[in-house]
């Protein structure tokens, strides 16, 4: 590694040997020279974050919601790490009172917002076990959840108590009680009842806890404190076990990094609650946030009216999916580009000086103090006013966008990387170093990390540029998939995670993620795409021979090369008039949108969500073969080669898609 890395050599590389692919050497972040750093002594769980922070910080509003006067958003209302402590106490004796033990499932669905966070610290003090429900992972997804965690109770935003009801009878097997986070209807009651579950409005059930009192048990660090789902390859969710243990580790890590590089929060600091909490991403920032007395306030769950809620808040942190940066870059070089000539020339020139000072050295803040002050002040207002940080998760951001809110955003612009399974936090780009652009940086110093090579795609470890498998080992990593040791021990080999991603490192100890070993993905709004499955799904239409589906995480859907079914194509051709052979008929946009059309139509009826559907066609009236390189000997499909093959019509489809919003 060069010089002036970020990372120190803590093993050396191992080569092939017994079958098993070589190894890279074992790297660590430089801030962990003297070892990984410790949590705070007494904070061994994720109630001691939180209970240290009432004790320490009890008059410091906690969170905040806008208020909502004759239809129209006031300010921000704050209740204080006391007065949530105080409501938090009720909901746990509540929910104790339904007879439900330390080690129970409580489940949580619904947008962020103060009742979320209320329930899972009680959840917390309890010992209980969060799983949040959420229905992205698919339909069936919030039943099949209910059912493999054995939830008996679960807390539910007011607008979502309809689709808790859609999974019985099956889920009430094991759901008991519904609280509503607001008011619950008539209807809504009768129907609970009709099928043996207590349903009570948020306010309800507090008063139940209100003369009881039931003692906390003592919780431990390898306590399970929350199981997040996340998409399997084939169909159903996988429950990743997270740890006391990971979450404080991780805080730890995320604490020793910021102090680093001089950007520590503070109890001053706040935060935008607008990633959901039913991924470890914003929950572990949530934690990271209340361990310091900091404030949290929530979005209005409106990406329409995300801005107006950023200046009102005037958060210092902000984390996002690239999909949101992406939205803010176009939206200001379209702003850019319809300004006067006079406004181009100046904000042009600006934009050059800044860069060009900040590529030798300066630090944004230095870089040129006259441009942020006159030229680039507008988009800092626009933001709110008060940002330091944007940290970007989830899905890769483009370069030439980080490039250029790094410029005229005023704040930091880190890009961070991390799975469920490894507490989110593990990669993160450092402020002020413009050598990161299009990393996910060095790792957090609370992970050891190497290369497995994998040979089969041309990917050596070893290589005077590293290539492989981002493999990982430490304290933060998940405990296991529940009722899944089977899968568990596909990805834990030796004490190291495999996570899948292909990852390639740089000369100052950044991490690059350069592909994919498995063939699941994530479109740019950072939903998992398990493609086999797709494929089969789209596979069982009666218009489709074969079909290979694509997507990639600069993109936020779908598109698909198909081979049609010849029957059934030059059927559709005959009853529309559309002539020629087999060949022509492909080519004919009035059959792509017939295809098209079925494979939406099959999506319908499969219950795919949205982000599965497939929005472009190309037609090929050759078959997928071997003679082209696109199938291996047993018919399986060739990835890379596909995209090779057919890369000038998948660009033509994201162009035809994306060409009415440009």
């Amino acid at each position: 590694m060069a010089q002036q890395s970020y990372i120190i050599r803590v093993e050396e590389g191992k080569a092939a040997a017994d079958g098993k692919p070589s190894i890279g050497p074992v790297y660590r972040s430089r801030f962990a020279e003297n070892g990984f750093p410790a949590p705070i002594p007494g904070m061994d769980s994720c109630w001691d974050i939180f209970r240290m922070s009432v004790e320490k910080y009890p008059d410091n509003p906690m969170l905040a919601r806008r208020q909502i006067v004759d239809g129209k958003a006031g300010k921000y209302v704050w209740q204080t790490y006391k007065e949530v402590y105080d409501i938090v106490i009720k909901v746990g004796n509540s929910i104790r009172s339904f007879g439900v033990e330390e080690g129970g499932k409580c489940g949580i669905y619904g947008a962020n917002c103060t009742e979320w966070i209320m329930t899972m610290e009680a959840c917390n003090a309890h010992g209980l076990c969060c799983v949040p429900l959420y229905d992205t992972l698919g339909a069936g997804a919030v039943e099949f959840i209910i059912c493999h965690a054995e939830v008996p109770i679960a807390f539910v935003e007011e607008k979502k108590i309809a689709e808790i009801f859609k999974t019985f009878p099956n889920s009430t097997k094991h759901l008991r009680t519904i609280v509503s986070f607001g008011k619950v209807s008539p209807d809504q009651k009768a129907e609970a009842e009709k099928h043996g579950l207590a349903i009570f409005a948020w306010e309800e059930f507090l008063l139940l806890g209100e003369n009881k009192q039931y003692d906390l048990p003592i919780k431990k660090k390898n306590d399970v404190c929350t199981i997040m789902y996340t998409s399997g390859t084939t169909g159903d969710p996988k429950g990743v076990l997270i740890s006391n243990e990971s979450i404080v580790t991780l805080i730890a890590g995320v604490n020793n990094l910021l102090e680093r590089v001089n950007e520590q929060l503070t109890m001053k600091d706040v935060y935008i609650s607008y990633l959901p909490l039913a991924h470890i991403f914003d929950r572990v920032i949530e934690e990271l946030f209340i361990s310091h007395g900091a404030s949290i306030g929530f979005w209005r769950g409106d990406i329409k009216l995300l801005v107006e809620d950023l200046g009102e808040l005037k958060p210092s942190i902000f984390c996002v999916v690239p999909r949101v940066l992406d939205r803010i870059y176009s939206g200001l070089q379209q702003k850019v580009s319809e300004g006067s000539l006079l406004k181009k020339t100046l904000f042009n020139a600006a934009y050059s000086l800044k860069f060009y000072n900040m590529r030798n050295g300066s630090k944004h803040g230095d870089a040129s103090p006259f441009s942020d002050k006159f030229v680039f002040r507008q988009v800092k207002e626009s933001l709110g006013g008060n940002l330091r940080i944007i940290l970007s998760g989830a899905a890769p951001l483009s370069a030439h966008v980080e490039e250029f809110l790094r410029v005229v955003a005023c704040c930091h612009i880190m890009q961070g990387y991390g799975l469920t399974e490894t507490c989110a936090g593990t990669f993160v780009s450092l402020p002020n170093d413009l050598s990161m652009l299009g990393t996910v940086g060095p790792p957090v110093p609370n992970i050891d990390v190497c290369l497995e090579s994998v040979p089969e795609m041309g990917y050596d470890a070893l290589a005077s540029t590293p290539r492989g498998e981002i493999c990982l080992r430490g304290k933060t990593l998940f405990s296991g998939y529940y009722k899944r040791e089977d899968l568990t021990n596909e990805v834990f080999v030796d004490g190291w995670f495999h996570t899948g991603d292909i990852g390639e490192w740089q000369p100052n100890g950044s991490m690059k993620v350069i592909d994919r070993k498995k063939n699941i993905f994530k479109l740019s709004q950072g939903e998992y795409v398990a493609v086999e499955n797709l494929e089969n799904v789209y596979g069982s239409a009666s218009v489709v021979d074969s079909i290979w589906v694509y997507g990639n995480s600069f993109e936020s859907f779908l598109v698909a090369v198909v081979n049609p079914n010849t029957q059934a194509l030059e059927r559709w051709a005959a009853d529309n008039a559309v002539s020629g052979d087999f060949e022509s008929i492909c080519k004919d946009p009035k059959a792509k949108q017939y295809i098209l059309g079925e494979l939406t139509k099959t999506g319908k009826e499969k219950q795919l969500k949205g982000f599965e559907f497939i929005k472009a066609v190309h037609l090929d009236h050759a078959p997928f073969d071997m003679d082209r390189d696109l199938l291996t000997p047993t018919f399986k499909k060739k990835r890379p080669q596909l995209l090779k093959y057919y890369q000038s019509a998948v660009d033509d489809m994201y162009k035809s898609v994306n060409k009415p919003n440009a």
